[in-house]
């Protein structure tokens, strides 16, 4: 008996999940609680064919978060981080914070409804790239050397995600937030004067 082979995907099924997706990073940025009618209403599809792309209401966050993180990833992969690394290093921060205080609403909302491994699970690409510049820096001198580059790197992601936390919260003020992101992960990554 011969296999099947899997039917391509139909183009109007493969726009309905974008239809969807997209919506939903719109409508849970400004409500976090929103239903799966809100997402399927805001993205022009019925409730029938939302829950045919996703049976849950997590799985259509995991599947948010995973399309958020995959943009994110698409424009981290673009910064040169090849120049001295506390400069890459400040970029990257930069740019990494933009990311996440755009998306932390979503963020917020996917704390809530995914497992802590989930979520670290769809953020490995970006922090190997945080990895990479920090041992470069701990080879050049230029970051400490006395902690692990991996610790280094969650405690560079847990600075983000916490300010975007704090952000959500009110205890952080917006127009201060990217000088504090920045001062505190140099805070952190730099290499201790030499005494």
């Amino acid at each position: 008996m011969a296999e099947a082979t899997p039917r391509p995907t139909r183009s109007d099924a493969v726009r309905n999940r974008d239809a969807i997706l997209e919506a939903a990073i719109d409508v849970l940025a400004r409500d976090p609680r929103a239903s799966m009618t809100d997402i399927a209403r805001a993205s022009g599809v019925g409730r029938v064919t939302l829950y045919g792309h996703f049976s849950s209401r997590e799985e259509l966050i995991e599947a948010t978060l995973l399309r958020v993180i995959e943009r994110s990833e698409a424009e981290l992969a673009s910064l040169d981080l090849s120049g001295a690394p506390m400069a890459a290093l400040d970029l990257l921060v930069h740019r990494s914070w933009r990311i996440v205080d755009t998306f932390h609403r979503l963020l917020g909302v996917a704390e809530l409804a995914l497992s802590n491994e989930q979520i670290l699970a769809h953020h490995a690409e970006p922090m190997a790239r945080v990895r990479l510049l920090i041992e470069r820096g701990q080879h050049d001198g230029a970051m400490r050397r006395d902690l692990d580059a991996g610790w280094l790197t969650s405690c560079f992601t847990a600075i983000l995600h916490t300010a975007a936390g704090e952000l959500r919260a009110g205890r952080l003020a917006e127009d201060d937030a990217d000088r504090v992101v920045a001062a505190t992960v140099v805070s952190l990554l730099a290499a201790p004067p030499s005494s």
